[in-house]
């Protein structure tokens, strides 16, 4: 298989994993910079953003007011994973918006929510402390297994080998 190929059947196992998952693991920071680390049912949009409803009573939501910055991590269940040390995983570092209520953007984000996630949405949205962010994507890395890292091209969902930058 030549390189091309090889990058190309990585780009779909990628596609593959981001369709299996139903949340996706949130790490955030505090405006003192500590971090947290959470999880999201979340819904995603045509240019590749993450939507999550999240409450005031968490953490991450504080946290993504203060400081418009996130990571997000899908990763490959223990259970299907062939080594535990190289679990399959894709991890972007997003920018962080929190959308309003008059936005068109909020009702078709929670409609794609309940229609994904079913009533719950409904209850949640009557709630007054939720509140719904996009989280897109600047930029990403996908590991596949041992020595198959890859840097994600956020715009088109391809790869190239990932080369860790020398300071």
């Amino acid at each position: 298989m030549n390189e091309t190929d090889n990058l190309t059947e990585r780009a779909i196992d990628l596609q593959e994993l981001l369709a299996t998952q139903q949340t996706l693991l949130l790490s955030t920071a505090s405006a003192s910079c500590v971090p947290d680390v959470s999880y999201a049912p979340f819904v995603r949009d045509q240019a590749g953003c993450f939507y999550i409803f999240v409450s005031e009573l968490a953490t991450h939501t504080a946290n993504l007011l203060n400081n418009p910055q996130a990571s997000v991590m899908f990763i490959r269940q223990e259970s299907e994973a062939r080594n535990l040390f190289a679990r399959e995983r894709a991890v972007f570092n997003c920018t962080v918006k929190e959308l309003k209520p008059d936005e068109t953007t909020y009702t078709t984000q929670l409609l794609a929510l309940q229609d994904k996630f079913g009533e719950v949405v409904s209850l949640l949205r009557s709630l007054t402390d939720f509140h719904l962010f996009a989280l897109c994507p600047e930029s990403g890395r996908y590991v596949a297994g041992f020595g198959q890292a890859y840097t994600i091209n956020v715009k088109d969902g391809t790869l190239l080998p990932f080369t860790r930058k020398q300071d």
